[in-house]
């Protein structure tokens, strides 16, 4: 088996992912686990629901049915996933656990890569990556936790302010 640390997709008995990835980490606590399985996770996101005109935000599991486990995948580490109480199995063809690509991780969001920032408002950009690459702009605000930042570009000779992620622009150096 491998024994490089990758993010592998848990089946479990809807209703019963919360329980299973904190039976997962207890397990990972007690056995003393740490160096096989490193992080159980189950995505979920906010959402705003409106009911009898009233608004309330509430967590919702984006795949309902399914933890996230970033392990290290040996006979020890998959039995103790597997025999969990509600685990029904790992995501691949039988018996064989498919880990996620690395573009699958950065899609789902699960690992959160640290963005340096070498910019600050007021301060003029270069798009690097999207429909507006290599048009320069000016930063109008900077929202690190939601990895966004607005840029106010000059298209057909008006201001227009565009929402792009912290990763898309750069620096335009003096």
């Amino acid at each position: 088996m491998s024994d490089k640390v990758k993010w592998y997709v848990v089946h479990t008995y809807s209703g019963y992912e919360n329980k299973v990835a904190a039976t997962i980490e207890k397990a990972v606590e007690n056995r003393k686990l740490h160096d096989l399985i490193h992080e159980v996770n189950v995505p979920v996101e906010e959402v705003t629901e409106v009911t009898d005109s009233k608004r309330k935000t509430v967590e919702r599991k984006v795949f309902p049915g399914y933890v996230l486990v970033k392990m290290v995948m040996t006979d020890e580490s998959w039995h103790v996933v597997r025999n969990t109480r509600g685990v029904t199995g790992f995501v691949g063809p039988g018996s064989k656990p498919v880990p996620l690509t690395d573009q699958e991780v950065a899609a789902l969001g699960v690992e959160k890569h640290e963005i340096i920032l070498n910019y600050a408002v007021g301060d003029n950009v270069k798009i690097v990556d999207g429909p507006l690459e290599s048009f320069i702009g000016l930063v109008e605000e900077i929202a690190p936790d939601k990895n966004r930042v607005r840029v106010t570009v000059s298209m057909f000779g008006r201001e227009t302010p565009v929402e792009l992620e912290l990763d898309q622009v750069e620096p335009v150096m003096p």
